[in-house]
Order: structure tokens, then C-alpha cells, then sequence
């Protein structure tokens, strides 16, 4: 099920092992690898120099120590010919003039090949150089080791010979820190996994600085990236080693470990190759490096099959709302830079044209809440005062009592310009005109009242010299739940970069952090009055009987199909999969499919609204403007991503 989506499971090992023992850390690296294969590991990766101990000094030079080398990793390909995962162990090998610091590949038994480390650290505490030779100035060619003529170099990578979105690079501690990884160079290669094995030793603050650079490292070459540090058993003469576990994908990090563990350090996560395919197909800088990069040897493996199937559960994070932080001081930081993007957007673009007035159409929702809020802050980030900008509260047939009042009481406590044009007896005109009733109540009925809105806004607007600020969000622009030429239509759209489920964090973190007591409450009212239209006559108590969400089901899961579909290239079925695990306990499979469906249908369905947008500011990582980031004919087909639905 998890290669079927695209993920491979990686694990990052710090096994404790005593300088020397090279029989005795072997046997730890073999249990090590059950352990992995018994937990659906494709991918291991050991420390540098585990095989020995990174702190063995000049024991290095010793042959007792190197035959020892040669022997104990005879019996770990031996001990390991029925398990599955490709293992990384650092060792150090004999090579002709020398002795080089090298990672060993290794599956089911068979030594894969040799990759020496590239830039040895020579300075205060590290004097790697004494001992070890730089694979940069050996020949990339093979060497004998375990009685077999095995592949060397630096330009090695090991491509799995059935899935070819699995393909591994090594590189050697060190060789992150220099200006110019290794690794960068394998993943033009195409390298999916880059694992490191290294033994860095911990300081105050290089622990930070050591996820800092697997992270960057990660995003740069758009991979998975395996760090395995060197742990406590090593020696402490002058240093101490903690361990230190890393697994990042893509610029995130999906799981670290515990340092300092006397017991060793396992850490274990699911990255999805899958995704990172997608993101390269994407960068043209992939292209343009790749062009002038030297070849590589792959050497193909192929896993056995496990004696049981693996879990179905992912190892890694899956965010049921992706677009918000779950963590309270990130969400801050991320409602504060959009809420600073919306603003300076709008700022600018009303500078530029001269203006120095806004019209919003404020109906007493989530939306129209907060693109005044946003309006607000950008006339006060330029100096203008409140009263330019205008508020219209235009109550039609579905307007309920608690969001007029709402809209109302808004508008006064920001300080703004606040009118009220009531839209029903206008619109009854309207559909006696073209010869409609009233009767039923249907689509015509619900979009003559958008349209007769944005004609006042429009037509106001143009009396006042002033720009009209639309209201609608990310997520409706995605379901196309809007009408044409009505709400759909501005002359800036300020949220078109917001989904719904960050629309309501923005509104609550301004409550909380910038406004004062009479906004705060008048917010909170707004953050519990259902989503809706209200195009639909309120009931005989004025309450609201249109509610968006029982019509298209709950935004946080659309919002969720939006996020996997557009930004990350997921499938229906993986989108489907995902779900399943991050509205655990909240949605069954069956309402996660039906949804899932409806979502589809509608954005493909209405991408021609997303063709004729207005500007509006991106504030995220996606944006459905056909000027941007998103090109989709208008009768595009969901038929080939329907049929994967069901």
C-alpha cells in the first residue's frame, strides 16, 4: 500500500557501539536491520565509521583493526540475506595507497558498492586527514572487499530495478557542511534519498545548526534526506557524541530523534517520493543544473519480498488542515505575515491607481469580516483615515437578523464609513422583469441578488472614485461557489490567497492580538455564525436556513483535497488514503469519497470563474490565479480522476 502511493520508509540508526569492537557493534547493526526489516524499512542508514567506532584514531592505520573491518562485514551481509532494506554502514576500507572513510551499500546480503567520503575535516577537533584519503582524488573504479570486486566512487547511485522513484545517493558527514554537497550533484542525477552518514560531534547550539542544514539540504535538492550521527558509545576523550537522528523531506522535517540515549537512537519515517517527483517536474532549475553535471554509475537492487505485509498507517505527519500551523506561536507568526501580505497588496495596488477609498460589501461572515479588517490595516499602514473607506450592507431575501447586526456593529467599532442598501424589493423587480415570480427558489433567484450587489458596489464605487474590494476566499474559488459575475467579481480580490479554514485563524488571531473591545466581541459572534450565502429566505425566527456546508460538506476536507491535489500532485486514491488517516475518528471512508467526488466534479467544473479572476495577492503556497501558478482550460475533464475514486 505505501510504495503504491509513492512512500518509502526510512530509518536513521545510532546503534551504541564501542570503538574497536567491531564483532560486537556488527552484531548491534544486525539486530538493528531485523528490526528495520520487521517494521518495513526500505532504506537504512547507519553512522559513520560504525563498523569500528568513529574515535579509533590512529587504530586505523592497523590492519587488525581493517581485517576485522573486512570479516564483520562478511557476517552483517550474511546474517542480513533474507531481510529487505538497503543498509548504509560507515566503515573504513584498505585502498591502494591508503585508507578511505567510506559507506557501504548493502541488500539481502549482496555488497553493492563502496562510496568514499569527499571532504575530510582537518581542523580544531577533527584531524580526519592523518588517517583517511579524499575520494575526490581517487579514481572512481572499483576495489576488492569481501572477496568480490565491488564497485567505488563518488559517482555511485543504487536505483531499485522495480520502483524507479526509489533511488539512493550517500554522502559522508562533512560533505553536507561543504559549500558544495555531494549530494546536490546526485539528485540532478536523480537521486530521490540521500543518506548521510555521519558522526558530528555535539556542542552548544550545533544541533540546531546540524537540522538547519539537513533541512536546507532537503529543499534544495528536493529529496528525502537520512541522517544518522555517531551516539554516546563512542569515545569521550576530548568529545562527546549524541546521536543525533534526522529524517527531512522536501525543507520539513518529519521525525528526529532523542539524543544522547545510552541505548541507542532509532528513527523512523515515511517520505513520499512520490511528491518530490512532482516537485521536480516542476523546477526548471532541475534542467538547467543537471545540464552540466557529470554522469553517475547506478547500480540496480532489487528488495525480496517481506515474510509479512507492512502497516498501512503512515510514519509522518499528515495535517488534517494543512494550510494552518498546529502549533499556537507558528499559527501567529502565519496570520500575521498573510494579514501584512493582504494589506501591502492592497495598499500598493490603490496607490497606483490613484485612489484613496474602498468599497467592501460587508454581509457579517467570515469573508467579508476579514477583508475589511484587512482594508483597515492597509489605510493604516499608509496613513489614510478610516472614514474612506465604505462599508455596504445590502440585506436581501436571506439576510438574517444576527449577521446584519453583526455587519453593522463591525463597521462602527473599525471606525469606517458604514451604509446600508436594502436589495430586496430591487431584486423582485428585477426577476418580475425577466418574467420570474419568485417562484421556485432557485439558481436565478439566488444569483440575481450576487449580481444586484456587486452592481451597487461597482456603481458606488465609481461615484466615490473608490475601488471595490472583493471578499471571496481560496476555498471558494477552488469549488467555484460563487456566481459569475456577482460575488465572483471586484476590482481587487484581497482574500483569493486564503482558504476558508485560515480565513477563521486570521479573524481570531486579529481579535486576540490587534483589536480592541468593542471589535473583539462583534468577531467572536462572527467566528459562530454558520457559513452561508444567505440568498435562501431566513425562517419566521430571521435565523439563517442556507448553510454552506451542508450543501458542499465540511471546508476543512475540502480544503485538505485542494492542498494534496494542487500542491502536492496527489491522486484521488492517495488523496483518499490521507484523508482517511488525518479526519481519523471525525469521517468515515464513505463520506471522505463523496466528498472527495463532489470535489472534483466542482473544480473542474468551474474552473471557467478562475479564468476571469480579478488580481488579488498570493499569500501561500497555492494560488488559483490563471495568471499564476494555475493554467487549467475552462472544459477540462475530471473523467480520468473520477474513474480513481471509487
Amino acid at each position: 500500500m505505501l510504495k503504491r502511493f509513492g512512500y518509502c520508509r526510512v530509518c536513521a540508526s545510532s546503534p551504541r557501539v564501542v570503538p574497536g569492537a567491531v564483532e560486537a557493534n556488527v552484531a548491534q547493526m544486525v539486530e538493528e536491520a531485523r528490526r528495520a526489516d520487521a517494521a518495513g524499512v526500505d532504506v537504512l542508514v547507519f553512522p559513520e565509521l560504525c563498523v569500528t567506532g568513529y574515535t579509533c584514531a590512529d587504530l586505523f592505520f592497523q590492519d587488525t583493526l581493517l581485517d576485522a573491518v573486512e570479516r564483520g562485514l562478511a557476517g552483517f551481509l550474511e546474517a542480513t540475506r533474507t531481510l529487505a532494506p538497503l543498509c548504509l554502514l560507515g566503515l573504513p576500507v584498505r585502498v591502494s595507497c591508503g585508507v578511505c572513510n567510506a559507506a557501504a551499500v548493502c541488500c539481502a546480503g549482496r555488497l553493492l558498492g563502496v562510496v568514499p567520503k569527499t571532504h575530510l575535516p582537518n581542523t580544531r577537533e577533527f584531524s580526519e586527514r592523518r588517517w583517511f584519503l579524499s575520494g575526490t582524488g581517487l579514481p572512481d573504479c572499483s576495489l576488492r572487499l569481501c572477496g568480490d570486486e565491488i564497485p567505488f566512487g563518488t559517482d555511485l547511485l543504487f536505483q531499485h530495478e522495480e520502483n524507479r522513484l526509489l533511488c539512493v545517493g550517500a554522502e559522508i558527514c562533512e560533505d553536507l557542511w561543504s559549500p558544495l554537497p555531494p549530494s546536490g550533484a546526485l539528485t540532478l542525477n536523480g537521486a530521490t534519498v540521500i543518506c548521510n552518514l555521519a558522526a558530528g560531534n555535539e556542542l552548544v547550539g550545533k544541533a540546531a545548526y546540524r537540522r538547519a542544514l539537513v533541512l536546507q539540504q532537503s529543499a534544495r535538492c528536493h529529496a528525502a534526506y537520512v541522517y544518522a550521527g555517531a551516539g554516546p558509545g563512542e569515545s569521550t576523550t576530548d568529545l562527546v557524541f549524541g546521536g543525533h537522528t534526522l529524517i527531512a523531506e522536501n525543507g520539513s522535517l518529519l521525525a528526529e530523534g532523542e539524543r544522547f540515549e545510552r541505548d541507542g537512537t532509532r528513527t523512523l519515517a515515511d517520505a513520499d517520493l512520490a511528491f518530490l517527483a512532482f516537485e521536480r517536474r516542476q523546477n526548471r532549475a532541475f534542467d538547467a543544473c543537471a545540464a552540466g553535471v557529470a554522469p553517475v554509475r547506478r547500480v540496480g537492487f532489487v528488495m525480496p519480498e517481506r515474510a509479512r505485509p507492512v502497516t498501512r498507517r503512515l510514519l509522518r505527519p499528515i495535517a488534517a488542515h494543512p494550510f494552518v500551523p498546529a502549533d499556537a506561536s507558528e499559527r501567529d507568526a502565519r496570520c500575521a505575515e498573510v494579514f501584512a501580505l493582504q494589506a501591502n497588496g492592497l495598499a500598493t495596488r490603490l496607490e497606483r491607481a490613484g485612489l484613496r477609498r474602498a468599497v467592501v460589501g460587508l454581509s457579517g461572515g467570515l469573508d467579508s469580516a476579514l477583508a475589511l479588517l484587512a482594508v483597515c490595516e492597509a489605510f493604516d499602514r499608509v496613513g489614510w483615515e478610516r472614514s474612506g473607506i465604505l462599508a455596504l450592507t445590502l440585506p436581501g431575501f436571506g439576510t438574517s437578523r444576527r449577521t446584519l447586526d453583526n455587519a453593522l456593529a463591525l463597521g462602527r467599532a473599525l471606525g469606517v464609513t458604514v451604509e446600508t442598501i436594502p436589495i430586496a424589493e430591487s431584486c423582485k423587480r428585477h426577476l418580475a422583469e425577466i418574467g420570474h415570480t419568485g417562484e421556485p427558489v432557485d439558481t436565478t433567484y439566488e444569483n440575481a441578488q450576487a449580481r444586484e450587489r456587486t452592481q451597487i458596489l461597482m456603481d458606488r464605487a465609481n461615484m466615490l472614485q473608490a475601488l471595490v474590494v472583493g471578499t471571496g476566499d481560496l476555498s471558494e474559488l477552488a469549488l467555484g461557489w460563487s456566481t459569475y459575475n456577482g460575488d465572483h467579481m471586484s476590482m481587487y480580490g484581497i482574500n483569493a490567497g486564503v482558504p476558508k479554514t485560515l480565513v477563521r485563524d486570521l479573524i481570531r488571531w486579529v481579535a486576540e492580538h490587534r483589536a480592541d473591545a468593542s471589535v473583539a466581541p462583534v468577531l467572536s459572534d462572527i467566528l459562530d455564525t454558520p457559513v452561508s450565502p444567505e440568498l435562501l429566505p431566513a425562517d419566521a425566527a430571521g435565523s439563517i436556513t442556507q448553510k454552506t456546508e451542508d450543501v458542499l460538506g465540511p471546508y476543512e476536507m475540502h480544503d485538505f483535497f485542494l492542498y494534496q491535489m494542487v500542491r502536492c500532485g496527489a491522486s484521488p486514491e492517495k488523496i483518499r488514503f490521507l484523508a482517511a488517516q488525518a479526519f481519523e475518528g471525525r469521517y468515515g471512508e464513505e463520506e471522505i469519497s463523496r466528498a472527495l467526488d463532489l470535489f472534483l466534479r466542482r473544480f473542474f467544473s468551474q474552473q471557467f470563474k478562475r479564468s476571469c479572476l480579478p488580481d488579488g495577492p498570493k499569500v501561500g503556497s497555492i494560488n488559483l490565479s490563471p495568471r499564476g501558478d494555475w493554467r487549467m482550460p475552462s472544459d477540462a475533464s475530471p473523467e480520468s480522476w473520477l474513474v480513481k475514486t471509487h
